[in-house]
């Protein structure tokens, strides 16, 4: 059986049960950098809308 994370042809997968925080360190997170942001659930990229919308501590 394989890992419940990692990355498959350079796209992330997460396949654990999704938690509150994992979820809100993914779609709103203003200390990350990065704008896609692995998927809480499943294949590819979630949106961090913090990110997007230039939200700031």
């Amino acid at each position: 059986m394989g890992s419940k994370t990692g990355k498959f042809l350079g796209v992330p997968y997460d396949w654990r049960r999704p938690t509150m925080e994992r979820t809100k360190s993914r779609w709103w997170n203003p200390d990350e950098p990065r704008l896609f942001t692995p998927k809480v659930v499943g294949w590819g990229w979630d949106v961090n809308l913090a990110r997007l919308f230039g939200r700031r501590r």
